[in-house]
């Protein structure tokens, strides 16, 4: 069980989201009450000058801190790890009501060092490094060690459990070095962010919010299908503006020959006065997805082990390869390659109507890989694949993604969101379950809906209050093995930049 302070309201879901709106109510009056304590003096003091930044010969200092208060009516209890905290978007094994406090719900909580310094003409060399981090728990954001803790439990014994690119690396954001020219564009080399995942954080009106955004939270879109390739380790990426025209290119090395878990790249798009649209195609080799070992799955783990480790019969050789494989740093994975294309568009109504409006279409293909990975692959994090799956697409998967919304500046300082999300999959399933749409299969066609809402009032240039919900629900294919069907996620909380 999870440290993070958190108790099941159970039938008390609607006392306490007004819990959390009253509490937003007091946070509100209260600053109403702080400002007008502090009216302009009659003389005004000499204006001092804005310290923007923690900058020291081009290198800058910078970070973020986000926590909140957090009730679900169907979550399990929150993770310590996880880099959400709470399962905000509907998961399996959503059991319970809690409420307690959790992280990163609007941004990813963080500490980095970015640089910049110029060599010659308007080139510059540059860097970033990033640690991600929950402030609720002061852990490092470690999306598969909350996957492991699951392993062998129940599904109403889990906590929340999720798959992500953060898997407890020191630099798990960012960590990358190269040249950058405003004319040329930038060339960086390392773990870089896809540019599929700039594309979703752009064009998602929920900035690809956590707490508040089905293609923040799951990262299955940011990620061309699989959340581990939001994030390239080995990456080359660029990225320029030539006038209204913008594009990019990243590829992935696999560390293997041929194209055994490579990857590439590219975006083409435009500004037109407040017209912005961007298209992406992205071809994964060997995308894996994890999930937690089963308990069926941790007998088999432990019995293979066993058996390779016991004694040959005489004149037998001895095993090559002695599966055995720590609990703790052991997870199932689904290997598949992938391939997405993605439209996306905002338009800005400019300074008359504080509007912008957002929408986004993605079509994603699963087929099995054309490089099978073996038990035993090391993965992100150092974490390894005890029980691998090559074959879970014979006939190919499709996953259709769509999302629209809006952001209304009400003044320079309060902001409405609103959003919607959408999937929509086909039938893959194969044998006697070939073409369902009920939920005796995660194979069977289904469709999952979501809308939020939410409102963020900036108290000073760093520091902003934020209070809103988020509704999420599944049918059919999608729904299979869910506890719940939906979760309702009503959020209040804050969040400091540096």
């Amino acid at each position: 069980m999870s440290k993070q302070a958190s108790w099941n309201l159970g039938g008390c879901g609607a006392r306490g989201m007004v819990r959390i709106g009253a509490l937003l109510a007091l946070t509100l009056a209260a600053t109403g009450v702080a400002q007008a304590q502090t009216a302009t003096p009659a003389t005004p003091a000499p204006a001092k000058a804005e310290d923007s930044s923690l900058t020291w010969h081009g290198i800058t200092l910078y970070g973020i801190i986000d926590i909140g208060v957090q009730y679900d009516t169907h979550s399990a209890p929150f993770s310590d790890y996880f880099p959400a905290t709470s399962g905000s978007f509907i998961q399996k094994n959503g059991y319970d009501s809690p409420v307690g406090l959790t992280s990163n719900n609007l941004s990813q909580s963080r500490i980095g060092l970015s640089g910049n310094e110029p060599l010659w003409g308007d080139w510059a060399g540059v860097f970033r490094l990033e640690t991600f981090f929950n402030p609720s728990a002061g852990t490092l954001s470690d999306a598969l060690k909350s996957l492991t803790l699951n392993n062998g439990k129940a599904l109403t014994a889990q906590n929340v459990g999720v798959d992500s690119s953060v898997a407890g690396q020191i630099f798990s954001g960012a960590a990358y070095f190269g040249l950058a020219s405003p004319t040329v564009g930038s060339f960086t080399f390392g773990r870089n962010v896809t540019l599929v995942a700039d594309g979703i954080s752009k064009y998602d009106p929920m900035g690809a919010a956590q707490a508040f955004s089905v293609i923040g939270y799951s990262g299955t879109a940011a990620g061309g299908g699989d959340t581990e390739d939001r994030r390239l380790d080995q990456s080359i990426k660029y990225i320029a503006k030539y006038g209204p025209i913008h594009l990019g290119a990243q590829y992935e090395f696999g560390s293997y020959s041929g194209s055994t878990d490579t990857g590439y790249q590219v975006q083409l798009g435009f500004e037109f006065a407040g017209l912005s649209a961007d298209a992406f195609y992205f071809k994964k080799y060997d995308a894996i997805a994890v999930s937690s070992l089963s308990a069926a799955q941790v007998t088999d783990v432990v019995n293979n082990c066993n058996a390779d480790v016991s004694a040959p019969p005489p004149g037998t050789p001895a095993p090559e390869t002695v599966r055995c494989y720590s609990l703790s740093n052991s997870l199932a994975g689904t290997v598949s390659d992938n391939k997405t294309y993605m439209i996306t568009a905002l338009y800005n109504f400019g300074a008359v109507v504080p509007l912008k409006l957002y929408a986004g279409y993605e079509h994603i293909a699963f087929d099995n890989p054309t490089d099978p990975l073996p038990v035993g692959t090391v993965i992100i994090g150092g974490y390894q694949l005890a029980l691998v799956n090559n074959k879970a697409y014979e006939n190919e998967k499709t996953l259709k993604v769509f999302w629209g919304g809006l952001k209304w500046n009400l003044t320079p300082d309060f902001e409405f969101t609103a959003a919607y999300y959408g999937y929509k999959q086909n039938s893959f399933a194969t044998g006697k379950n070939a073409g369902c749409s009920d939920t005796r299969s995660s194979g069977c066609s289904g469709n999952l809906n979501a809308a939020s809402a939410l409102i963020d009032y900036r108290l000073s240039k760093r520091f902003d209050i934020y209070f809103g919900s988020f509704w999420s629900g599944v049918q059919n294919g999608l729904a299979n093995g869910y506890y719940a069907k939906d979760n309702i996620a009503t959020t209040l909380g804050a969040r400091f930049k540096f």
